[in-house]
């Protein structure tokens, strides 16, 4: 895949249009969205991605366009399940229900440039040791094993991670809110905020949801071009989604099991490939191994679709018979 200079430039330059729009048009003046506020740039941003992927499409061609969508949805799949503990922080910090925006913007354009980095990174990485492959497949495969634990329990608590408990360390905090500022000054001493330190929070998790997620795109398309712009899209539109399924998460209750399933399918792809690439010398004498056919991205795409519809649709079907269990009784029955 041939990208010329302008296409970068110009994919770029649309998301930082995209963000400078969430800046200057949604948090400059903090307010809690309303549901309607919220489904609307949500679809927005959603058509954004679609749009984009039927311009890769047609200037590409089907099959890297089929790479970008499946890469998209798995991205989009992933970072609803990175809300879960989105939810958990904002709880545990209880930021204020009219911040909370400006906390989650903050925090993804952080995520952003670092995912950005962990993407070059990866691209060099394939691009100099085919035997990265077996890697990223073995992580994957593992961590869709931690993903089956994980998801029988959404309700843990959050714990600070060793950035955030650095943070608290070294620089003095204040012990409230201050509205919506980063630091405040107390006695002649600077001092951060919560606000600040929450937003620190949010960003450091959701790198740590970038070790899974960027293995698993690449596991889906090695175009390094496609892999920023996947997880670019899915990352915008993660504060409106945020308001929009808030309340909605818990009704998931089948959506770690599925997503585990995902990642085992694109692991056990990675590893496939991985054979199919293969240069290690104490393996079949450094010689491919293609006794097992390679996983066309359009099965991939199907796999991902049908894994995320139908573990989808059972978690609605548990949700309403659990409902239906513990609706009260009319009185006289």
């Amino acid at each position: 895949m041939t990208v010329p200079v302008l296409a970068w430039v110009l994919t770029v330059g649309a998301i930082l249009g995209m963000l400078a729009v969430d800046y200057v048009g949604h948090v400059r003046t903090p307010h809690t969205p309303s549901l309607k506020e919220a489904a609307r740039w949500s679809a927005v941003y959603v058509g954004v991605a679609l749009v984009f992927g039927v311009v890769v499409w047609a200037v590409w061609g089907g099959d890297f366009g089929e790479q970008y969508f499946a890469g998209y949805v798995t991205e989009k799949s992933l970072s609803v399940d990175n809300l879960f503990v989105f939810v958990l922080i904002m709880s545990t910090f209880r930021v204020p229900r009219q911040y909370q925006q400006k906390v989650l913007l903050v925090g993804i354009t952080v995520a952003l440039v670092l995912r950005t980095v962990f993407i070059l990174l990866g691209a060099a990485a394939i691009a100099s040791f085919s035997w990265v492959f077996y890697l990223f497949g073995l992580f994957l495969v593992w961590t869709a094993i931690a993903q089956v634990r994980h998801a029988r329990d959404h309700d843990e608590e959050f714990t600070e991670n060793g950035v955030l408990r650095l943070v608290r360390r070294v620089l003095p905090t204040t012990d409230e809110f201050v509205g919506d500022r980063l630091t405040k000054k107390v006695d002649g001493k600077r001092l951060i905020t919560p606000m600040l330190v929450v937003m620190i929070a949010i960003g450091s998790a959701d790198l740590l949801f970038a070790v899974d997620s960027i293995p698993a795109i690449f596991g889906l398309t090695e175009e390094t071009y496609l892999v920023f712009a996947a997880n670019a899209f899915s990352l915008l539109g993660l504060r409106q989604l945020f308001f929009l399924v808030d309340g909605l998460l818990d009704r998931l209750v089948y959506l770690g099991y599925g997503l585990a399933a995902i990642l085992g399918f694109i692991g056990a792809k990675l590893l496939v490939h991985a054979l199919h690439t293969n240069e290690l010398p104490f393996l079949n004498g450094g010689r491919h191994v293609t006794v097992i056919p390679e996983i066309p991205t359009e099965l991939s795409l199907g796999v991902i679709v049908a894994v995320l519809t139908v573990t989808t649709l059972a978690s609605l079907h548990h949700d309403r018979r659990a409902r239906a269990h513990v609706r009260p009784t009319p009185e006289g029955h």
